[in-house]
């Protein structure tokens, strides 16, 4: 099964035009994001650090561990976005354990990425 039709059933579908934030750095987060249309750029402060497109997940960790969003996201060309709540999250995680594993490592290749962006510290 490919990745993306796991939210082909009566998915919400979020437009946002070119140009435009689908959510911005310290918003609350209670969604993830499947980007199903178009391409958009992830910014943590002032500092692009992906390019989304089709298939691409974001905004996972708010499902996660709910909290203020730690990026932009902001469309590059007209996109649209399939909304995960909670409650399709949880069944997801539950009935597809390739969806869990798949999340999983894009959250474990995101923190790889910001830890190659910080300074080593030397142990003195």
């Amino acid at each position: 099964m490919v990745f993306f039709e796991l939210f082909s059933n009566n998915p919400v579908i979020i437009r946002v035009a070119a140009g435009d934030t689908l959510f911005v750095e310290g918003d609350e987060g209670h969604q993830m994001y499947v980007l199903a249309a178009g391409t958009a750029d992830v910014h943590v402060g002032n500092r692009k650090v992906e390019i989304l497109q089709h298939g691409n997940i974001v905004g996972e960790t708010g499902l996660v561990c709910p909290g203020p969003r730690s990026a932009t996201v902001t469309a590059t060309t007209d996109c649209e976005f399939v909304a995960i709540d909670e409650k399709r999250f949880q069944f997801l995680i539950q009935n597809t354990p390739f969806f869990a594993m798949q999340v999983m490592r894009v959250m474990a290749e995101r923190l790889r990425a910001t830890d190659r962006l910080l300074p080593v510290i030397e142990d003195i």
